[in-house]
């Protein structure tokens, strides 16, 4: 029972931070009015019909924006990947030497 239990605990984690790392990563169209590519002068145009002279001023707004958010998705991936290896180091010592392969195993086809 307790092997069973630490083989979902384990296979729930790995599936959970695949699923972050999925929903981090920029994409079209999704999860929020600005998710992905939406956030960009078309996107924006499109779901509120800016005028032209909107989107001139816009532009500048949004392309000064974009490093900063670039640079805390980058931030927010570390401190994930941080929180994930430190979780994957507790419980590899808790598993046996066939877990402990398929785990690599599992890493290494995310990565």
């Amino acid at each position: 029972m307790k092997r069973n239990l630490l083989t979902l605990a384990v296979a729930s984690t790995i599936a959970l931070s695949g699923y972050v790392v999925v929903q981090a990563q920029p994409g079209p169209g999704g999860h929020g009015p600005w998710h992905g590519h939406e956030f960009g002068l078309r996107g924006i145009t499109e779901k509120l019909n800016l005028t032209s002279d909107q989107q001139t001023k816009v532009q500048p707004i949004l392309d000064t924006a974009k490093p900063q958010i670039a640079a805390i998705h980058q931030e927010a991936m570390q401190k994930m990947k941080t929180v994930m290896d430190s979780t994957l180091s507790q419980i590899r010592p808790l598993l046996t030497a066939e877990q402990q392969k398929k785990l690599d195993d599992i890493q290494k086809a995310h990565q």
